[in-house]
């Protein structure tokens, strides 16, 4: 970069992404099973370096590069199709019978549960279970049955409208921001919400400013088109941590009883952002919340979540051993312990250990609220993330009308939030959204049932004949014979196809625009219905719909 000062030339050195970021993609690539030992040693002689930036580009590459060591004893598969064929048995439809106010009551629930837990936990994020039991211990808190108290000399300001007797509505934190940012992207798209509708909604939606550690990666990476599936692991060292993980509840909400398509839907919206554990991890919470709408016991609904996710992973296994500690031991801080033993290695924001937090949280609140969300936030790590998660799903299986007074009050109905147009809803509002989504997806997977055919890949030829298209950018006409899309009002000639596919009856194909310099690409997503066609071109999500003009 050249920076110009009073006509002096100065040049800017800029340190690469590779210097930021490759010690944190060590620890990864050895978590997933890679020997890195060789390669960090000269990681570290070459951060030693200055001005070294090609040197940590190829060892950035060649780390990347490692392959999983054969003695790895797990199977961690980051596509859906791969992820379906390792995951247990288990039932994908639950057959819930459909009653609109014992549902609205349950998304209600988890909406003011979700908020509960995480204001519980906000104060102190990121803290250690002995920094928060010494922050109970004093304040001469022997049982923590409200809100934490605030102390100025120990919390940050900013923390003060999350504390007790200063709550007045849901102040704003990113794991309430996500679960808005997911209901606009399935409001637009419904079932057909796919990775790009996501993205292009962060995008749309979101400021960049505000998203942390495996979402700020992916965000860079869209500035950079750099698209998913790509954009969850470029210069991404952050994947398996907890960030999609929050954002999973809103896919659980809309899937009442049908877990799979809840997890199906986390996985698109994870995978953007994720990978192996990372993904697993949001499909395993959208899987446990569609299964609440029906299942009683704590347990049936954590196996839910783990029927939709990989049987032979790290995550299945912290999963299956919390709960057996669970089972067995008397208390959650023994549980606690043993958490801490075994995944206690893992960063703080980290998928896995916060996963056995909720489980744990999950237990022991299965029948009281308060002490599932207390004991999670008391567990410490991601502990605003933890207590959402937890009072969410505790939230929607026992129903807004059955909340405690004192958790759910003080939030006066109201969230804040930094999405745009979204900045203050009433949750109640936001439940009810919920709502009609869950009641057009239910419609689109009855109508996808009764007219699915199985999927046959197909290349995209001269056989798909031509299209006319209506959209928000006009009259089109599409040809795949001359593999061309003319936009008959723009007065360039025709763009051409740069890729395509076919998998009945979902239809994608790309073009390239060159406008004198403005080149960038669009890619279009949707479905063929016989001689119908439908979907939307990114980027902004511009609605298509055409019919078969030639054959």
């Amino acid at each position: 970069m050249i920076v110009e000062i009073n006509k002096v030339v100065i040049m800017a050195k800029i340190p690469s992404l590779e210097r930021k970021l490759i010690k944190s993609e060590l620890k990864q690539r050895s978590e997933e099973g890679c020997d890195t030992h060789e390669i960090s040693e000269r990681v570290t002689n070459a951060l030693m370096k200055k001005d070294n930036n090609e040197e940590l580009h190829e060892l950035y590459e060649e780390l990347m590069a490692l392959p999983i060591d054969k003695a790895f004893p797990y199977i961690e598969p980051s596509s859906l199709e791969e992820i379906k064929v390792e995951r247990p048995d288990g039932k994908r439809d639950l057959e819930l019978k459909w009653d609109k106010d014992r549902i609205y009551e349950q998304i209600l629930g988890a909406w003011l549960g979700r908020a509960a837990g995480c204001l519980l936990g906000k104060p102190v994020e990121g803290w250690p279970k002995a920094r928060i039991d010494k922050y109970l211990k004093d304040k001469k808190i022997e049982i923590l049955d409200d809100y934490l108290p605030f102390d100025e000399k120990i919390l940050p300001g900013v923390h003060k409208v999350s504390t007790k007797g200063n709550i007045n509505f849901m102040p704003r934190d990113d794991d309430m921001d996500y679960v808005i940012i997911g209901l606009l992207a399935l409001e637009n798209r419904g079932i057909k919400t796919s990775p790009r509708t996501i993205a292009h909604t962060w995008v749309d939606r979101l400021p960049f400013n505000l998203v942390y550690t495996a979402e700020e990666c992916a965000y860079r990476n869209f500035a950079n088109s750099i698209w998913p599936p790509m954009s969850a692991t470029y210069r991404n060292p952050f994947r398996e941590w907890i960030g999609a993980q929050i954002r999973a509840d809103i896919f659980g909400y809309v899937t009442p009883g049908l877990p799979e398509i809840g997890a199906k839907l986390a996985f698109n919206d994870a995978s953007i952002s994720h990978d192996k554990n990372g993904i697993y991890g949001e499909m395993f919470v959208a899987a446990m919340l569609s299964a609440a709408f029906k299942l009683e016991s704590v347990k049936d609904i954590i196996n839910a979540g783990l029927s939709e996710i990989p049987k032979n992973c790290r995550l299945s296994e912290a999963v299956r051993d919390t709960m057996h500690w669970c089972e067995t031991l008397p208390s959650w801080e023994l549980v606690w312990e043993k958490i801490n033993e075994s995944v206690g290695h893992y960063h703080g924001v980290h998928t896995i250990n916060n996963a056995a937090l909720i489980v744990m949280g999950l237990y022991f609140g299965e029948n009281d609220f308060e002490k599932g969300i207390v004991c999670t936030v008391r567990g410490g790590w991601d502990t605003d993330c933890t207590g959402a998660t937890v009072g969410s799903i505790l939230g929607l299986r026992l129903g807004a009308k059955n909340l405690p007074s004192k958790w759910i009050s003080p939030l006066n109905d109201r969230l804040k939030s930094v999405v745009r147009d979204e900045n203050d809803n009433k949750i109640s509002d936001l439940a009810k959204r919920t709502l009609a989504v869950a009641e057009t997806i239910l419609e689109q997977k009855d109508h996808q049932a009764s007219g699915l055919k199985e999927k046959n890949t197909t290349s995209v030829n001269a056989s798909f004949g031509t299209w006319e298209l209506e959209t928000g950018w006009g009259h089109q006409i599409l040809c795949f014979e001359k593999g061309e899309i003319d936009f008959l009002n723009d007065g360039y000639d025709p763009y051409p196809i740069v890729s395509s596919s076919y998998n009945n009856p979902e239809l994608k194909f790309s073009f390239s625009i060159d406008k004198g310099g403005w080149d960038f690409e669009i890619d279009f997503e949707g479905t063929i219905d016989g001689d119908e066609l439908e979907g939307v071109f990114h980027m902004m999500d511009t609605p298509v719909k055409g019919h078969k003009i030639s054959k």
